[in-house]
C-alpha cells in the first residue's frame, strides 16, 4: 500500500491495488487521516516523554551529587566533631587529673579532718565531671563510628562474673542484691564493647530500686543468646519505653530516685548498633524492668584462657620504690609526686622523651608515662629506656587519650594502660602487682 495527500483538504488516503486472475486490476482507497495523525500524536507524546526522562535523569543526577556532596561534607563534619571533642577531651582530662592527684594527696594527709572532708567532696565532684565527659565522648566516638568492633569468641560466664564483681559493692552500698548467674555458652562479638554495654544496662538497674534484688543471666534461644538484666525498681510505662534511649532523657519518676545524665542507655543503644545486636525491653510499672541483649551463640568453644593470678601483696608501704613519672604537664608532675611520696616512693619526674636517655642514670623500679609528651611519645620514652635497663624494665602509659590505637601500640610493647583521671587506688594496685616483680629484676 501506499499513501496519498489531498492538497485541497489536507485528507491522508491509503491505496492499494491487487491483479485479478482472469486480468485487470482492483483498487482501494481508504481515509487514514485519523490513523495517521494518531501516529504522529504518538511520535510527539513519545518524543515529549524521552525528553522528560531526560530531563529528570539529569535533574536526578545532580540532586544526588548534591545529596552525596552533603553527605561527605556531613561525615567529614562529623568526624571533625569527633576529633575536636577528644582534642578537647584531653586537654580536659590533663588539669582534671591533677586537681585529683592533689585531692587524694589532701585526703590521705588530711584523714578526717575538715581539709580532708573538703578533699572528698571535691574529689566527688570531679568525679562527676569525668563521668559527664567520659559519657559525651563515648556518644561522640560511637556515633561518628570512630569505635570498630574486634570480634573474637568469648564465654559469657567470665565476661558476667567480671561484672559482678564491679558492682556487687555498689549493690550492697543499695541493700540490694545482685545474682549473677552462671553460664556455658559462648558468643563471638567485640568483648570490651559488649562489656560496656551490659555495664551500662546493670549500672542503670542499680540506680533506681529502693529494695529487691538485681538478676543477670543468659537463656538460650536455639542459636541465640538472651542476656537478660531484670531488676525490681520503679519501672516504665509503656508510651515512654521508646524514649528511654534518647540522649539526655530522663524520666520523671527515675529523676526523683537517683541522680544522672540520661546517657547510659543512649550509650548502650550505640553500642548494640555498632555490634549489630538487638536491644529487648519489657517493663512493668511499680514491678520491675528486664532488658535483653540478643546475640548469636559462637558455633566453637571459646579458647580456655590461663587466669592470671596477680602475685600477693605485701601488706607494708610501698617505702623506697624507685617511681619514674614522664609528663610534660607541670601539674601532673607536681600532684604524683606529692602522692607517691605520701605512700614512701621516691619519686624522679621527666617532662619528655627527649630527657630519658641523659637523665635517667639508675634502674627505676616503675616507670608511669603519659602518651601524648611535647616531643615523642610515652611509648617511645618506654622503649629508650627498655634499651638502656633491660626489657623487662615494668612500665605503665597514664594517658587521657582512650583510643583503641594507643592501647594496640602499648599492648605491642606489653605495656598496661590506665586512663585518666587517675584514680589512685588503680595506680596502687598496679603498682602493687609490679613490685615484686621489680624487686625479682634486682
Amino acid at each position: 500500500p501506499w499513501q496519498m495527500e489531498l492538497k485541497t483538504s489536507g485528507r491522508i488516503l491509503e491505496l492499494r491495488s491487487n491483479p485479478m486472475p482472469d486480468g485487470g486490476i482492483v483498487a482501494t482507497y481508504a481515509d487514514i487521516s485519523g490513523r495517521v495523525e494518531q501516529d504522529l500524536a504518538l511520535k510527539r507524546a513519545n518524543e515529549s516523554l524521552e525528553q522528560r526522562v531526560k530531563t529528570r535523569t539529569i535533574e536526578l543526577t545532580r540532586v544526588n551529587e548534591e545529596l552525596a556532596q552533603a553527605q561527605m561534607l556531613a561525615e567529614e563534619a562529623n568526624l571533625g566533631k569527633t576529633r575536636f571533642l577528644a582534642a578537647a577531651g584531653h586537654d580536659i582530662l590533663q588539669p582534671l587529673n591533677a586537681a585529683r592527684l592533689y585531692c587524694s594527696s589532701l585526703i590521705e594527709k588530711h584523714g578526717k579532718g575538715p581539709a580532708g572532708k573538703a578533699a572528698v567532696n571535691i574529689e566527688s565532684s570531679l568525679e562527676s565531671v569525668e563521668t559527664i565527659l567520659g559519657a559525651v565522648l563515648d556518644i561522640s566516638r560511637l556515633d561518628a563510628g570512630a569505635m570498630k568492633p574486634d570480634d573474637t569468641a568469648f564465654s559469657l560466664d567470665g565476661l558476667l562474673r567480671q561484672i559482678g564483681t564491679d558492682f556487687r559493692p555498689m549493690a550492697a552500698e543499695k541493700k540490694l542484691e545482685l545474682t549473677i548467674m552462671p553460664s556455658s555458652l559462648t558468643v563471638v562479638t567485640d568483648r570490651n564493647l559488649l562489656r560496656r554495654l551490659i555495664q551500662n544496662l546493670v549500672s542503670n538497674a542499680i540506680k533506681y530500686p529502693r529494695h529487691g534484688r538485681i538478676l543477670v543471666g543468659v537463656r538460650r534461644r536455639g542459636s541465640l543468646a538472651e542476656i537478660q538484666v531484670i531488676d525490681t525498681g520503679i519501672g516504665i510505662a509503656g508510651d515512654e519505653l521508646n524514649t528511654v534511649f534518647h540522649e539526655f532523657t530522663r524520666l520523671d519518676e527515675g529523676a526523683r530516685e537517683a541522680e544522672g545524665l540520661g546517657l547510659g542507655l543512649s550509650i548502650v543503644d550505640r553500642i548494640a548498633r555498632v555490634l549489630r545486636l538487638e536491644i529487648r525491653i519489657f517493663s512493668n510499672p511499680g514491678k520491675g524492668t528486664r532488658f535483653s541483649v540478643i546475640l548469636p551463640v559462637a558455633a566453637v568453644a571459646a579458647p580456655r584462657r590461663e587466669i592470671e593470678k596477680a602475685p600477693a601483696r605485701v601488706a607494708s608501704s610501698l617505702a623506697g620504690l624507685k617511681v619514674l613519672c614522664i609528663d610534660n604537664d607541670a601539674r601532673i608532675l607536681d600532684g604524683m609526686r606529692l602522692l607517691l611520696e605520701g605512700w614512701g616512693c621516691h619519686v624522679e619526674t621527666l617532662t619528655g622523651a627527649w630527657q630519658v636517655a641523659g637523665s635517667a642514670e639508675s634502674r627505676p623500679d616503675i616507670v608511669l608515662a603519659d602518651y601524648h609528651l611535647d616531643s615523642g611519645t610515652g611509648l617511645d620514652a618506654i622503649a629508650t629506656l627498655r634499651a638502656l635497663h633491660g626489657q623487662d624494665l615494668p612500665a605503665v602509659l597514664v594517658t587521657a587519650d582512650r583510643s583503641s590505637e594507643v592501647r594496640a601500640s602499648a599492648g605491642r610493647l606489653d605495656v598496661p594502660v590506665i586512663n585518666k583521671p587517675l584514680k589512685p587506688a588503680v595506680l596502687r594496685s598496679m603498682i602493687a602487682r609490679i613490685r615484686p616483680l621489680a624487686s625479682a629484676a634486682e
